[in-house]
């Protein structure tokens, strides 16, 4: 969904919900003030009339808020219906109650101003003009209402008592109503810089992988002609009777493995497969393989503990498993003696903590964790790990999170919904 569009559904959302608060203080004040007009005030009202307006507007927001729970956005014709819905009930009260002769008649501008506020100009003129409309109507048809003796000598009296209530309310409801917009407006805000930091990263992550997936193929034919040159190096009396070379030539042909290996895992990642498919496995084959491969490459010890459960089927993932070596790549450049890792399933996500007992993060790095070439390493290209592990989780649809640990060190925890990797339907073994 393109920027402009998720933006507009979220407000759309959020102006909806604004819009049923603002009819909830309109129930209550309305009630209010039918209360005191009637007892205070000692003037007879149509009640029946008057008090459908309430029933009816309580019964709307209650509709709405029901639909609020199952959709996520709001078109600007619903929201348009829902402010003209308001301007009828406001006319039919007034209509009731003296008309345009009644002071709280001023409330059509509030609902104007609404209006123009929340909606595309030409609905926003839609709205003026049916409440002009109604303004004129009311101000030759109407019910007039019985005053008592008191208020018939000097009716200004009643009118401007009246207006100073309207002005009140007025003014309360447009300094909620404009804080309330201005919230929105900010949140609007930092949700669109959110996705332009998003899309900026995202089209870093395509340029990065474009460019593995190049150097994958440039380097493809060169691993394949040493690997079938040391091949034949190894089959060679001269290497073979010779203990100490065929062993070197054997680690050789060992780490070009690797290389290639690591070749054909950038390759699969960007969509070319090169070498062995996917292979289907469980979560704790998969981490207890990565743990397996890690601990003979490092000098120190790997502490593994694992609380996942029960097992699932799923399938292996090249990239999850290259970031999950990112991430232990990490806690060991700045702990070479020890690391730990441990694996939960908390809520069907796979919780998966890596513990290191370094120097932990600087206070500017903990806020720019994941963002591309932040890193405290002082090297090219720094940064670029975290940054790949973070928007990998994403598409997985999990997060990443880093912290320092009181007794010393830190934690990169990567959390990601085992739906995502299950095979088919998964479940326990």
């Amino acid at each position: 969904m393109p920027l402009s569009s998720t933006q507009g559904v979220a407000a759309g959302r959020r102006n909806m919900a604004l819009l049923v608060q603002l009819r909830w203080m309109a129930v209550v004040g309305q009630l209010l003030t039918i209360f005191a007009v009637q007892v205070g005030l000692g003037i007879t009202l149509p009640l029946a009339s008057l008090l459908t307006v309430p029933v009816m507007l309580v019964l709307v927001n209650l509709a709405t808020l029901g639909v609020m729970r199952r959709r996520e956005s709001f078109t600007n014709a619903e929201l348009l219906a829902v402010v003209l819905l308001d301007v009828c009930a406001l006319a039919w009260q007034l209509y009731h109650s003296g008309g345009a002769r009644n002071p709280f008649a001023f409330l059509f501008l509030l609902q104007i101003v609404i209006g123009a506020m929340l909606l595309d100009p030409r609905w926003s003129w839609l709205v003026g003009v049916v409440a002009g409309f109604c303004m004129l109507f009311l101000t030759f048809q109407y019910q007039s209402l019985v005053v008592p003796l008191e208020y018939q000598d000097d009716p200004l009296r009643l009118y401007l008592l009246g207006s100073l209530v309207c002005f009140f309310l007025v003014a309360s409801l447009m300094v909620f109503f404009v804080i309330r917009l201005e919230r929105n407006r900010r949140e609007s805000d930092a949700a669109l810089a959110a996705f332009r930091q998003q899309a900026m990263e995202e089209d870093h992550i395509v340029r990065l992988g474009l460019l593995a997936s190049g150097a994958a193929h440039e380097l493809g034919t060169p691993l394949s002609s040493l690997s079938v040159i040391f091949g034949d190096w190894a089959r060679m009396p001269e290497i073979a009777d010779n203990a100490d070379l065929a062993d070197d030539v054997r680690e050789i042909q060992s780490e070009l493995q690797r290389c290639k290996t690591i070749v054909s895992g950038i390759l699969m990642s960007a969509g070319e497969v090169r070498g062995e498919k996917p292979t289907v496995t469980t979560m704790c084959q998969f981490l207890e393989q990565i743990v397996a491969e890690w601990r003979p490459r490092m000098s120190g010890r790997l502490d593994y503990e694992n609380r996942f459960g029960d097992d699932v089927v799923i399938v292996s993932d090249t990239a999850l498993k290259q970031v999950i070596g990112n991430i232990i790549d990490n806690a060991v450049e700045v702990s070479p003696e020890r690391i730990t890792m441990s694996a939960a399933r908390i809520d069907d996500a796979l919780v998966l903590t890596v513990r290191d007992f370094g120097p932990g993060f600087t206070e500017d790095m903990l806020h720019s964790v994941g963002r591309p070439y932040s890193s405290t390493k002082g090297r090219p290209g720094g940064g670029l790990g975290l940054f790949l592990v973070r928007n990998v989780a994403r598409k997985l649809g999990g997060t990443v999170t880093v912290d320092n640990l009181p007794g010393g060190g830190a934690s990169v925890c990567l959390t990601i919904p085992v739906a995502s990797l299950a095979y088919e339907t998964g479940g326990p073994l």
